[in-house]
């Protein structure tokens, strides 16, 4: 547990937590000691990701379920879509309330930023353009 700890960059409790909660699941070996595969790991990162845009553990377990399910309801997926839209309509909010202070910093750090924000919004697009095609 202590090497997955390390990897995912997360604690050791934080692992104890997700196993606790059905997030994440060990295999055990013949002498009890918990084994995680690779998709644990990855599991691990999607969850970290989705806590950074403040997703509720509750929401993250049904997306995890969703994504090892391979199918979902359209029901489902609408509501999914719905949850997307909503939090990209969030950082958009966010976003125009920082551009004020944004305008207001030395050229170096402005730059750094706009670049940041580009990059983000050219994944975003992408993401969206795969989506309606």
């Amino acid at each position: 547990m202590g090497e997955l700890a390390a990897i995912a960059n997360v604690s050791k409790r934080t692992i104890d937590y997700y196993t606790a909660l059905g997030l994440i699941k060990a295999e055990r070996s013949k002498s009890n000691y918990r084994l995680y595969s690779e998709d644990v790991l990855l599991d691990l990162t999607f969850i970290e990701e989705c806590k950074k845009l403040h997703i509720p553990l509750e929401e993250i377990k049904r997306k995890l379920e969703l994504k090892k399910d391979g199918k979902a309801a359209s029901g489902t997926v609408e509501k999914q879509i719905l949850d997307v839209t909503q939090q990209i309509r969030h950082l958009h909010t966010e976003i125009s309330s920082l551009l004020p202070l944004i305008q207001k910093l030395d050229g170096e750090e402005k730059n750094n930023i706009s670049k940041k924000l580009s990059t983000e919004g050219l994944a975003l697009i992408q993401s969206l353009k795969t989506l309606t095609s």
